[in-house]
């Protein structure tokens, strides 16, 4: 069985320091570092957190090498967040969580995480980022909280 190939937003590694969701981000980051599934993130992220201390940079740089995936940005995910802007899923304030969405689609991820309840991880936003997806041929992102993805022997 092919590995889970999972783009990883910002607030999931902020997640692993925040008391209401480290112990789930940091499970997940315990899967992917031993090889049950493959981190993907984009150069949106890696901006996002080039400004934050040195412990949340240490997540990512903990993962191997083998076990993440960086993607960039591109005139096709650029063109496609600024679909979900016009078609109102998402505002232009948060053009970011935008590009998150569009880059994980574009890129043919298994799933996207987050703890974004507000702008991703909500169930009216995504039926519009997918209508859209779909309208454009892609396939239908699955977006989901950490919680809801790792192994079930690993949730209590």
């Amino acid at each position: 069985m092919n590995k889970l190939r999972i783009y990883i937003d910002t607030s999931v590694i902020g997640g692993c320091f925040d008391k209401e969701f480290s112990e789930f981000s940091n499970k997940l980051f315990e899967e992917i570092i031993i090889g049950k599934k493959i981190a993907v993130v984009s150069d949106v992220v890696l901006e996002e957190i080039a400004g934050a201390g040195e412990k949340i940079q240490m997540i990512l740089k903990k993962i191997p090498k083998e076990n993440i995936q960086i993607i960039n940005r591109n005139s096709e995910s650029e063109d496609l967040s600024f679909q979900y802007i016009n078609a109102k899923a998402i505002s232009p304030k948060f053009s970011d969580d935008a590009l998150h969405i569009a880059i994980a689609t574009i890129n043919n991820v298994d799933l996207l995480v987050s703890w974004n309840f507000k702008h991703i991880v909500n169930y009216n936003r995504i039926l519009k980022y997918n209508s859209i997806n779909l309208l454009n041929g892609y396939k239908h992102l699955e977006i989901r909280s950490p919680k809801e993805v790792l192994d079930d022997e690993e949730i209590i």
